[in-house]
């Protein structure tokens, strides 16, 4: 299958030689160079799906209803499943392991350069808006276990950017700087443990809030008790907010690629199924999670789903912890989306050469420190990235894999697969002119 993947990937260690329809690793001085784990490798792949994006789900269901709500994630997650199909199956057949070589291989060098440019504007983007995260909430999280005469104005932990600051440099700095992407999936699986702790708090605290919701002292918001019946379906305005959500709640594309270059006997069908268990694990936590958080508030849910739990459970431990996990799990998501980042920065730089720890540290030490400065000094850096990453997610979700297969494959337009392409593509267009229409309203609607 791929005669040398170190050649497009960041050293993967090994060569592979075709031998019948499956790939094994040669043999290195008699002993067999093992890559990542498949479980090792869904866990990174679940961690690159997952993020704080988990938030807004509750919210998409409460303007979607239930049964819509369901519908779409489970048809979203499906085109997501069935476009990185199609890379893998492009990999295949033209012995080419990175999404920035399909791009070369359909569109030349113009192809590469574009690819290799959307895949560090989308994680730039993503990475800037998780620190930026950080930079906002983990003050508050921390100070939440603190007693009040403890705090103060003047403490350093109760400064968002001295605190992002540090995390960079002890935990994302050492992280990033990996030449491997599967030595990530110990933290990816810590990842997916807060995001499981998570959803069990949300189904947990479902029984501590009472629907209507209580009247006090800080809520000016009451519920009668026909608004404690859950929605089937729901259609108003706010309804367009959701498939974008879920669209961008599946974006693991980048990182596919290079975890499918270092896994342990890299075939399509392996790396199909560590997909397919990704994404149907993805898809349980993120139903049971936006399901539970939405028959907590019913149609008042907030956009950001911690916040109810602010308003209704002040000082709860067990949400305080869960905060703090989620931002942990945010946090552990860096260094997995700069991966791919680092990748393309070096072949736009230095092309297809072999591993250098020099370039190799040059790079991560550029990215992370763009990444910082725009963390700590735009001042509402989703909103900047909003637009870029409703197009650039969209291309690399959707357009590209339709595209590309469409460009490369032999097959004919009426066949299963290119057919699929071509929906790809038109769900592609739509989902992301909805996205920027979104946006460009929500900022309308706040001038």
């Amino acid at each position: 299958m791929w005669r040398n993947a170190a050649n497009y990937t960041v050293h993967t260690g090994s060569e592979y030689e075709p031998v019948g329809e499956e790939s094994r690793p040669l043999l290195e001085q008699g002993a067999q160079a093992r890559g990542a784990s498949s479980w090792s490798s869904a866990f990174n792949l679940m961690n690159a799906i997952m993020g704080s994006g988990i938030l807004g789900l509750s919210y998409a269901m409460a303007n979607t209803g239930i049964i819509g709500f369901s519908i779409l994630l489970l048809v979203v997650s499906s085109l997501a499943a069935y476009s990185i199909h199609l890379l893998l199956l492009l990999c295949d057949k033209k012995d080419i392991n990175s999404y920035e070589a399909l791009g070369e291989e359909a569109f030349n060098r113009p192809g590469k350069i574009l690819v290799a440019c959307t895949i560090l504007i989308q994680n730039i983007g993503a990475m800037s808006t998780y620190l930026f995260i950080l930079k906002s909430e983990m003050p508050a999280a921390i100070t939440g276990f603190m007693s009040s005469e403890t705090t103060g104005p003047s403490k350093w932990f109760e400064n968002g950017t001295i605190l992002l600051i540090l995390v960079t440099l002890i935990v994302v700095l050492p992280l990033a700087l990996l030449p491997k992407i599967g030595f990530l999936g110990y933290t990816s699986s810590l990842a997916f443990i807060f995001m499981l702790f998570f959803t069990v708090v949300v189904v947990v605290k479902k029984w501590s809030i009472p629907c209507p919701l209580p009247i006090n002292s800080t809520v000016n918001l009451s519920l009668n008790t026909s608004e404690c019946t859950p929605q089937m379906f729901v259609i108003s305005s706010k309804s367009a907010y959701a498939v974008p959500t879920m669209a961008f709640s599946f974006l693991c594309h980048t990182a596919v690629l290079p975890i499918y270059c270092e896994l342990h006997s890299p075939t399509k069908r392996r790396m199909q199924n560590v997909t397919n268990v990704s994404i149907f694990l993805s898809f349980v936590v993120y139903l049971i999670s936006a399901l539970f958080g939405y028959l907590t508030f019913y149609t008042h849910v907030e956009s950001e789903l911690l916040l109810g739990y602010d308003t209704y459970l002040p000082r709860d431990v067990l949400v305080m912890s869960v905060r703090l996990a989620i931002l942990l799990a945010v946090l552990l998501t860096v260094p997995l989306i700069h991966f791919p980042a680092r990748k393309a920065l070096l072949l736009l730089c230095r092309g297809e050469r072999e591993f250098s720890w020099l370039f190799h540290t040059l790079s991560c030490f550029f990215i992370l420190t763009l990444v910082l400065l725009l963390a700590i000094f735009v001042p509402d850096i989703r909103n900047v990235f909003g637009v870029v990453g409703s197009t650039t997610s969209t291309c690399l979700l959707f357009v590209y894999p339709g595209m590309f297969y469409l460009k490369i494959s032999s097959e004919p337009v009426r066949s299963l697969n290119s057919a699929g392409a071509i929906f790809l593509m038109v769900i592609g267009l739509v989902v992301g002119v909805l996205s920027l229409c979104v946006i460009i309203f929500s900022w309308v609607q706040g001038l």
